[in-house]
């Protein structure tokens, strides 16, 4: 089996070349078992493709995670970053051999984002809805920045 392409990798896909398969089932029986891909089972994790934009009062991220439950998706919120994690449970048992097309990434997945500036990650609103993920987090409004007058004893 040949190697994986930055597209593979980057989505968890996985060709299949047209024709019987006999000389990839013998490459990969020739293979020792802990250089075989097995994807499926791997402790990789895919990574989720994001939109990220702005209004005047919130940084807005939305992600397709169809296939998650809103239970299985965790979503972690630092002064300037965002990671989101996850899993998608492989829910059928199918033979490699009967598929004609996988690309879609069974496992966990995550993705980390960084901000352009500081949010209020307390005010922080995610909404899950027909397999979309919409994270709102409202931005530190610099006009709300006080002083603090110093006291002279």
């Amino acid at each position: 089996m040949a190697l994986q392409s930055f597209f593979e990798k980057l989505t968890g896909s996985q060709s299949y070349k047209e024709g019987n398969g006999e000389e990839d089932k013998k490459e990969e029986e020739q293979k020792p078992e802990k250089q075989k891909n097995n994807w499926l089972h791997s402790k990789n994790q895919g990574q989720l493709t994001i939109d990220v934009y702005q209004t005047p009062k919130e940084i807005i991220i939305k992600s397709p995670v169809a296939g998650s439950r809103p239970e299985d998706i965790d979503i972690a919120i630092e002064n300037d970053m965002v990671t989101i994690s996850g899993k998608r449970e492989y829910e059928t048992k199918i033979s490699k051999e009967d598929y004609l097309y996988q690309e879609i990434y069974w496992g966990e997945f995550s993705r980390s984002v960084l901000l352009p500036q500081e949010v209020e990650a307390s005010k922080a609103e995610a909404e899950f809805k027909n397999g979309l993920l919409t994270i709102r987090i409202p931005k530190i409004e610099k006009e709300k920045i006080q002083k603090i007058k110093i006291r002279v004893d």
